[in-house]
């Protein structure tokens, strides 16, 4: 079986994860906290590259997911506990994708109704899923590039025109507004649990857990400076921007001869979220294959499947996008810390497993 490289690995949590977050989180931490947004968003980085951290400690013992479990506690909960945190990915997973159905509808096909805009998603997604997960790290060497490029070609035209003085005085929110904001963004970030499910499909090499915390550091440390521009753009109407990347560079003064140019960095970027989002898919049915074994054609009718599932969802969901929000990311917050911050260091009390273990 082809594994992830240390190299793909690094180059999902310095530029592909931090992507995923640069969508509609922007606007609802804007909400929050104003201009202190950066603030919960640097919060989360910090406490999810020391869940990260661990992980890749997990990575040491050569183990996936479920044989650490399978070796602690026997087959059947092992069974059991991988298709919990397959459940939670898919769960989690179904905020970026509502997000993403919004964002191509309205900023490339609003012409369109929703659901045939992005009807091709799910048919991409099957696809995708339906390939061994491990087959990622060769997508990771393609998309980190163009994240990279997306980025600062969008950051090329906005910096320009923010005020970064609009962030002054930190703090203004004050606690209740920080709370909300660290408490309410941990729906966003739940690529430890994502790397759980990846135990097994790398090799761990020589300092690669502090390497992996500080490239996803160094992915936070990009996102916070986008905030601070995209606050210091849009001020007190920040909270009402959604899709933040396709709306910091418009005013960038030669365009006027340009032309909108920055959506060839908008698109690019685009194309980055969409594999995020349908990696917490391909998780889900990585779990349900570790858990019920790899059957002829299984990953196939899996992937169409839970495919079918989201699409299910989305029609049922696509005129509710603020209802299954606030659900997801106020009320269920505290589901995303449980999975993402709690579980990755308790796995390390785990003994291990069997490395032939199987359902």
């Amino acid at each position: 079986m082809n594994k992830i490289s240390e190299r793909q690995i690094y180059f999902f949590l310095a530029c592909i994860a931090p992507v995923g977050k640069l969508v509609v989180m922007p606007a609802r931490l804007a909400g929050y906290c104003g201009n202190d947004l950066w603030l919960p968003a640097l919060f989360q980085f910090l406490v999810q590259a020391g869940a990260i951290f661990c992980v890749l400690l997990l990575a040491k013992r050569g183990q996936s997911f479920y044989s650490l479990l399978a070796g602690t506690f026997g087959r059947v909960l092992g069974k059991i506990g991988i298709l919990l945190i397959g459940a939670f990915l898919l769960y989690a997973g179904f905020l970026p994708l509502l997000e993403q159905k919004l964002f191509v509808q309205g900023v490339f096909y609003d012409t369109l109704p929703s659901i045939v805009s992005f009807a091709p998603f799910f048919l991409f997604a099957a696809y995708l899923c339906s390939k061994p997960i491990a087959s990622y790290g060769r997508l990771f060497d393609l998309l980190a590039p163009i994240a990279i490029a997306g980025f600062f070609g969008v950051l090329l035209f906005s910096a320009g025109t923010a005020d970064y003085g609009a962030v002054l005085p930190v703090g203004a929110s004050g606690l209740r507004g920080l709370a909300k904001g660290g408490a309410y963004s941990f729906a966003w970030f739940f690529d430890s649990a994502l790397l759980l499910l990846l135990l097994g499909k790398f090799d761990y090499q020589k300092g690669m857990a502090w390497k992996g915390a500080v490239c996803y550091l160094a992915g936070g440390a990009a996102v916070a400076f986008f905030l601070v521009t995209f606050y210091g753009i849009f001020e007190g109407t920040a909270l009402n921007q959604l899709f933040a990347f396709t709306k910091t560079s418009k005013y960038f003064s030669g365009f006027t001869v340009l032309g909108r140019v920055d959506y060839l960095f908008i698109f690019l970027l685009s194309l980055v979220t969409a594999f995020y989002t349908a990696l917490p898919l391909s998780a889900a049915v990585e779990s349900a294959l570790e858990a019920f074994g790899r059957r002829p054609y299984l990953p196939t009718l899996l992937s169409i499947a839970l495919s079918a599932l989201w699409f299910l969802l989305t029609y049922l969901f696509d005129f509710r996008f603020g209802e299954a929000m606030r659900a997801i990311s106020e009320q269920a917050f505290w589901l995303f810390p449980a999975f993402t911050l709690l579980l990755p260091p308790l796995m390390l009390l785990l003994r291990k497993g069997d490395p032939h273990a199987r359902a």
